[in-house]
């Protein structure tokens, strides 16, 4: 995925990336609600003696798919018992650093963290590359871009924002935002690019992929805010509007922000008491590293065909055998 209005320096301060199942399929899978983790902990972090690791899951079902293949390959390869949380990106890094989770599989890039948490107070640890680049940008759908090839750039966007207003934007054209939460620049962007847009949030990840099918059921146009990798552009085939490009800094100052999202390479994280003292797990988690299509078909599998997260990760396992035990300790 982004991705959420705590500002993660685009993508390095990116995000989004949103769950792609519906947030109650979230609450299924994790087993609880969204978690304030300054009062609540895993009831299995700290448990003296038991082999046990509780992992953060955040609410995109990119994130999803990564905990249920870890969760699952712990439990049934290595014998760990597993606890889920879900928890927003910003706030998972305190709960990392304060032990009250052991990993985070999934971050988009947020350098204040970094430098307070990593550098700083050394509390937590990198874990290297997830394996997965994600990327952030303003996406319409492809037979509009087939339609009007101009609109592949920014400069041209006014020249379609009536094609673009809803209800929502007033006499603006819409363009569409998930949750607050997520990364995001556009409220700035729209701004300081002079742009006659009106920045909507749907809510979440789930209420703007309805949103987003809607509009391809009907041929309408749309302009969203959206990212990759993301299981939906095999729905609903999408074109990215260029943006002024990014550039080292250009996203320093959120209200000055006049340039386009990174491509980041996703990165793994673990707590520095759980990355020394860990065994089997910490390895496995430090090894555990797939591909853009192999998190794409386990997100597919539980977003789309409904499945569980457990039954999309034993599939998963079941298919790609050789990936994974060069996974395992």
């Amino acid at each position: 995925m982004f991705r959420r209005t705590t500002r993660r320096t685009t993508r390095r301060t990116i995000r989004r990336t949103a769950l792609t199942a519906s947030a109650a399929v979230l609450t299924l899978a994790t087993g609880c609600g969204a978690a304030d983790m300054t009062r609540q902990a895993s009831p299995f972090a700290n448990a003296g003696g038991a082999k046990t690791v509780t992992l953060s899951v955040q609410s995109w079902v990119g994130a999803q798919a990564n905990v249920a293949v870890a969760q699952y390959l712990l439990e049934q390869e290595l014998g760990y018992r597993v606890d889920t949380v879900q928890v927003d990106e910003v706030p998972a890094w305190d709960a990392l650093s304060q032990g009250r989770v052991d990993a985070l599989l999934e971050d988009w890039g947020h350098p204040e963290q970094e430098q307070r948490y990593v550098k700083d107070k050394k509390t937590v640890t990198r874990a290297g590359d997830l394996g997965v680049t994600g990327h952030i940008g303003w996406y319409v759908p492809t037979y509009f871009a087939e339609q009007h090839p101009d609109i592949k750039d920014w400069r041209n966007l006014d020249k379609y924002a009536d094609e673009f207003r809803t209800p929502e934007s007033g006499s603006k054209g819409q363009l569409m935002d998930g949750s607050p939460s997520y990364v995001t620049n556009d409220k700035a962007l729209v701004e300081n690019l002079d742009l006659d847009y009106q920045v909507v949030f749907a809510g979440s990840e789930a209420a703007q992929i309805t949103q987003i099918r809607q509009f391809a059921k009907e041929r309408k146009p749309f302009l969203t805010y959206w990212y990759s990798p993301q299981w939906l552009f095999e729905k609903v085939p999408m074109t990215e509007v260029k943006l002024p490009p990014h550039t080292e800094g250009c996203d320093a100052d959120p209200a000055k922000v006049a340039c386009g999202y990174p491509h980041t390479p996703l990165q793994k994280y673990l707590n520095t008491d759980f990355a020394e003292t860990g065994g089997e797990a910490a390895a496995f988690l430090k090894n555990f590293r797939w591909t853009t299509e192999d998190q794409n078909e386990v997100s597919l599998m539980i977003a789309e065909q409904k499945l569980s997260p457990e039954e999309a990760a034993k599939k998963w396992v079941e298919r790609h055998e050789s990936t994974w035990r060069a996974w395992l300790p």
